[in-house]
């Protein structure tokens, strides 16, 4: 697809940056509505999978397929899906590159393409699928030893890959990028007039029936939270699975004199309603056209996977609004909050991560970075924007990646 996960976010992203530079770019995916996405000038082709079946690493539903779990794919279902994209790579061919997204199955279908292609490895397929499987290592080695080129969004990945196929080739680390000019600071009125309006375009949603629209009634819930009260509010965005750790946010929010905004879908969005301390919003999943405003109106974003994590695009999002990030400590997260803390100080940057799952330090960070003047804070945020444009703007990241 070409929204809902951050792999998805960075193919729709590479396709409008490389083909606003002038190349030729085609984008094979499975997207039924690509209009909803600005792509510049690339265009999408929709290949039609064998019964439908779409590989994925964490279950969700998808309009037109049935999604099922690579791991439990027949032998022959995985060399069906791999067959009916390469040769509709083959089919729009030549080519002078095939950029594949995940080591599975992106590397298999890049070798069957007959093509030149290079391999953008991503955390969720060498985590949730790869690891502990050998059939699955074995034949992402052997389908990555074709690829020119494997990039690695962190040095954290790099080492996962190592650790789950063993040596490849040439990798070489690019981190994923942030639309710097869509994610920037608003003042606090313009931001809630936009994100209120954003909401009054989104789809009908009745009764909440359908997770992957924001949920129904928006804009007056919204406009409450924003408009009646003024107290410190932390952020969440992103998938609402237990692995992301949001618990751990609302465990450290019920501690203190801060409420919180909880965005994304997933199975664990009941259990995470029944803890949230009382004021907690959960919106559904927004776009980036929601996205955009509403950081701005939130004081601090909070990235608490428990899990390890290929980049912190989530986190560097919210620094290009100019919103400080906590994130967990580990994995490509600490490499964010690095790069952000060298630009903020030595004080600030201790403030910018906790250890995974520990909600009293969390609290404690978040206490730290709430008690801050508001006229420290805004600072903190513009110099995190700044690494954020030195080190991750998409238009940086396109250019290294075809250097």
């Amino acid at each position: 697809m070409l929204g809902g996960t951050g792999s998805n976010v960075y193919t729709r992203a590479l396709a409008r940056e490389w083909s606003l530079a002038g190349h030729d770019v085609t984008v094979v995916c499975q997207e039924r509505h690509p209009e909803r996405y600005d792509l510049g000038r690339a265009r999408v082709v929709v290949p039609e999978l064998p019964g439908g079946l779409l590989p994925v690493f964490v279950l969700d539903r998808y309009e037109g397929l049935e999604a099922r779990l690579l791991v439990d794919f027949s032998e022959a279902e995985r060399e069906a899906y791999v067959e009916a994209n390469a040769a509709a790579l083959r089919e729009l061919g030549p080519a002078d590159l095939v950029f594949a997204n995940h080591v599975l199955l992106g590397a298999p279908v890049g070798a069957a393409s007959g093509l030149r292609f290079r391999v953008k490895a991503h955390g969720s397929e060498l985590e949730y699928a790869m690891r502990g499987r050998d059939e699955l290592a074995r034949w992402g080695a052997e389908t990555l030893a074709g690829a020119e080129v494997v990039y690695a969004g962190s040095g954290h990945i790099r080492d996962v890959l190592g650790e789950v196929v063993g040596e490849v080739g040439r990798v070489e680390i690019v981190p994923p990028g942030v639309d710097v000019e869509e994610f920037r600071p608003e003042s606090r009125v313009d931001a809630l007039a936009a994100l209120l309006e954003e909401a009054r375009l989104d789809p009908p949603n009745p009764g909440n029936r359908e997770e992957r629209l924001p949920d129904e009634r928006n804009v007056g819930r919204l406009a409450r939270f924003f408009s009646h009260e003024r107290r410190p509010t932390v952020i969440y965005f992103g998938k609402l699975i237990e692995n992301k750790g949001v618990h751990v946010l609302l465990e450290a929010i019920a501690g203190l004199d801060a409420r919180a905004v909880v965005v994304g879908f997933g199975d664990y969005r009941a259990e995470l309603e029944a803890i949230a301390p009382l004021g907690t919003l959960f919106t559904g999943p927004l776009e980036h056209r929601h996205l955009r405003h509403l950081l701005p109106l939130c004081d601090v974003a909070v990235v608490p996977s428990i899990f390890p994590e290929a980049f912190g695009m989530v986190a560097a999002e919210a620094a290009a609004a100019g919103v400080l990030p906590v994130v967990s400590a580990h994995s490509g997260l600490a490499e964010v909050a690095a790069g952000i803390g060298e630009e903020v100080g030595p004080d600030a940057a201790a403030l910018l991560s906790f250890p995974a799952g520990d909600a009293d330090a969390l609290r404690e960070r978040l206490a730290s970075v709430l008690a801050l003047p508001a006229e420290r804070r805004r600072d903190l945020g513009l110099a995190a924007r700044r690494a954020v444009e030195q080190r991750w703007s998409w238009t940086v990241v396109a250019a290294r990646l075809l250097e």
